[in-house]
């Protein structure tokens, strides 16, 4: 239960900073993570981007001082953090479906987006295969990308890298230089809140690195959860690692990155294992 309150708690912090540039770094200090963890688990669990979310919860308030404190648009604009009116528009457009100079007649109609509230809710699903494993660190050498501090735009960054590497013979050439465990081709995201964000398309290894990058992966404890199926699937794995095993685990995020394993990356018939760093309650 505290997880789900101090996510609750960071939900109240996003309610009193509306009107201000709202800090992803405090959010996660809040819930106890990385600001990254943090809007990887509030988009699994709310169902939605955290930028999104804000965005709404922005112009449901901007609505309503439109509407009921007959405010320029100009004020509202600046009130919810838009220098620009143009701006202020396309965002108030995007969620309500009119320009906000039209909210001001009689009859129209807008949305609203109520303020979320986490809660735990017991599902009969599948089961899911996990093991906890303390690891010393581990040195990579392969090739990464820089990650965007709000998530959602690596969505296309990341599957763009894969099929870069893939395609250029790079997978192939680091794949034959893999000696050590983990054994596999690895994706690894060093998000933490002390280094720049960086995504490793990678391998375990000792050998020289060439043209390529090397990183440590420092020693942590891991919850390591096993799959197969189409590659997506991975993605379904991490939502429910985030939205049914982690709130009543018993841990809470460490501080380690997070790393996919694919031990067989062939896109139809992928198995992999998901790294999820973890520090008890």
């Amino acid at each position: 239960m505290e997880w789900i309150e101090r996510l609750n708690e960071a939900i109240g912090y996003i309610e009193e900073h509306l009107t201000e540039e709202i800090d992803y770094g405090q959010l996660g200090k809040i819930a106890c993570c990385s600001s990254y963890h943090f809007q990887r688990m509030f988009a699994y669990m709310a169902g939605v981007p955290l930028s999104e979310y804000i965005r709404r919860r922005k112009m449901s308030l901007a609505a309503v001082d439109l509407q009921s404190k007959n405010m320029k648009i100009i004020d509202v604009a600046g009130k919810y953090g838009y220098s620009s009116p143009t701006a202020f528009n396309r965002a108030f457009q995007s969620v309500h479906g009119i320009a906000p100079s039209i909210v001001k007649n009689e009859g129209v109609s807008v949305k609203s987006f109520p303020p979320v509230l986490f809660k735990i809710t017991v599902k009969g699903v599948e089961e899911m295969n996990y093991r906890i494993e303390t690891k010393d660190s581990f040195r990579i050498v392969g090739t990464s990308v820089p990650l965007h501090k709000d998530i959602e735009k690596n969505f296309a960054v990341i599957p763009s890298k894969w099929q870069e590497v893939s395609a250029n013979g790079t997978l192939q050439k680091l794949v034959s230089m893999m000696d050590t465990p983990p054994m596999g081709a690895l994706g690894i995201s060093v998000c933490n809140d002390m280094e720049s964000w960086r995504y490793y398309i990678a391998v375990s290894s000792l050998q020289a690195k060439e043209d390529f990058e090397e990183y440590i992966v420092p020693a942590a404890t891991w919850a390591i959860f096993s799959g197969e199926g189409e590659n997506q699937s991975i993605q379904e794995l991490e939502r429910r690692i985030v939205t049914e095993w982690l709130p009543t685990s018993g841990y809470e995020y460490g501080s380690a990155p997070d790393v996919e394993v694919y031990i067989n990356p062939d896109p139809q018939n992928a198995k992999y294992e998901v790294w999820i760093p973890v520090v008890k309650k």
